[in-house]
């Protein structure tokens, strides 16, 4: 616990509580010494003071030390050698010198190689070095505030781009549909969250596409969420079948997350488009909202269970697609856990298909339609979403 001491009484009547510094004078002369002690005990300023006679025994006497005062004229160090070898060795201690050499130019580069101040002997009464040396810590402070907060600040920017890399860029060539995409993890300060989604092109006119959610959203599920994204695209290149695919990324699942209760949802679809059909897998995971003649329907898929919890075959459903116009909503649960203003309800699936059939909704853009719906959403919960959201528009003709 930091000492404190009460200093005189303000004019207001009311104490003054200032911190007890613990303060270590390097000096070499016996009077100097002396003076500087005298100065502060007649400012009667809470100090705390220790004297060394060379800068080797001040090294020995560092720990603790909230500032440092230096004269240039040592036995083992001499001018700005010894204010360098002295700043290389104080740590969070603030370095103020204190010399007999009243040079200017002397001052400016004693500042400019790290001191917090420059003070002659024999110009500096008690108050105004007591003064100095409470300014000089609190500068000191302050300059490693800073410095921490620079490089939390850099942390942030080279984990944003980091994050920013792993994200997914669709693997896709076919001009026949056009992909829309949008992500926010609901992890503070995060880019990526437990949510994955990622589109591979295989052939001429085949897509996989998969939207994933590992539950929770924090740091351990974001990696986790990367790994099974990563691992879900090799396994597509790869040429491993269909029905093969989930219950391999299962294994990488269970072998790589942190504990036995992390699962993940899983929605995949294999799109045939010059066949006009797609076959749905749900392992666990909220249905695809399908848009097409003016109407919007959640795809009649069966379900299988989570990943990670019984390792079980999923179920497939083959749907045809009638006409070249339509669009498929992929998405993840953060999207339809907000609430919808009504009671305690949900917004859950009919609600997105209530928001996505509303006149407003017709007249948004597609690129633009995944943004306008968490928007939407977030107006509905009255306030931003609690989790992770991601979402995949796959569209074909006009996309309705």
């Amino acid at each position: 616990m930091t000492e404190r001491s009460v200093a005189p009484r303000a004019r207001s009547g009311a104490p003054v509580y200032q911190e007890r510094l613990r303060v270590l004078l390097v000096e070499d002369d016996e009077g100097d010494a002396f003076l500087v002690r005298e100065l502060l005990h007649e400012a009667d300023a809470p100090f705390d003071l220790r004297v060394a006679t060379s800068l080797r025994e001040a090294r020995g006497l560092l720990s603790g030390i909230h500032c440092v005062l230096l004269d240039l004229g040592l036995p083992d160090a001499e001018g700005l050698d010894g204010l360098r070898k002295l700043l290389a060795v104080a740590g969070s201690a603030a370095v103020c010198v204190l010399t007999g050499r009243s040079d200017e130019h002397l001052g400016v580069a004693s500042v400019a190689e790290g001191a917090q101040d420059y003070l002659v002997k024999g110009q500096v009464d008690g108050v105004l070095l007591t003064r100095s040396l409470r300014y000089a810590v609190e500068r000191k402070r302050a300059d490693e505030n800073a410095q921490r907060l620079r490089e939390v600040e850099l942390r942030q920017a080279e984990s944003a781009r980091l994050e920013r890399g792993l994200l997914p860029q669709p693997l896709m060539s076919t001009e026949r549909v056009a992909v829309h995409t949008f992500y926010r993890s609901g992890r503070a300060l995060g880019l990526l969250g437990g949510d994955f989604f990622d589109v591979v092109q295989v052939g001429s006119d085949k897509l996989h596409v998969i939207v994933g959610d590992v539950c929770g959203h924090g740091v351990d599920e974001a990696a986790l969420g990367v790994e099974l994204r990563v691992a879900w695209r090799a396994l597509v290149l790869a040429g491993v079948p269909d029905d093969r695919i989930l219950g391999s990324l299962e294994q990488v699942l269970m072998s790589e997350r942190r504990a036995r209760e992390v699962f993940a949802t899983v929605a995949s679809v294999v799109l045939d488009l010059a066949a006009k059909k797609a076959v749905f897998r749900l392992a666990g995971h909220p249905p695809p909202v399908l848009l097409q003649g003016g109407l919007v329907t959640p795809v009649e898929a069966r379900r299988g269970i989570v990943l990670g919890v019984r390792p079980t075959p999923t179920p497939a459903t083959e749907v045809d697609f009638p006409t070249d116009d339509w669009s498929l909503l992929m998405y993840t649960d953060g999207l339809i856990e907000g609430h919808t203003g009504v009671s305690n309800e949900r917004l859950d699936v009919d609600g997105l298909c209530g928001l996505l059939d509303e006149p407003a909704a017709r007249s948004v853009p597609l690129a633009a339609l995944p943004a306008w719906l968490v928007g939407r959403a977030e107006q509905a919960n009255g306030g931003p979403l609690a989790d992770d959201v991601a979402m995949l528009l796959i569209s074909r003709g006009s996309g309705r």
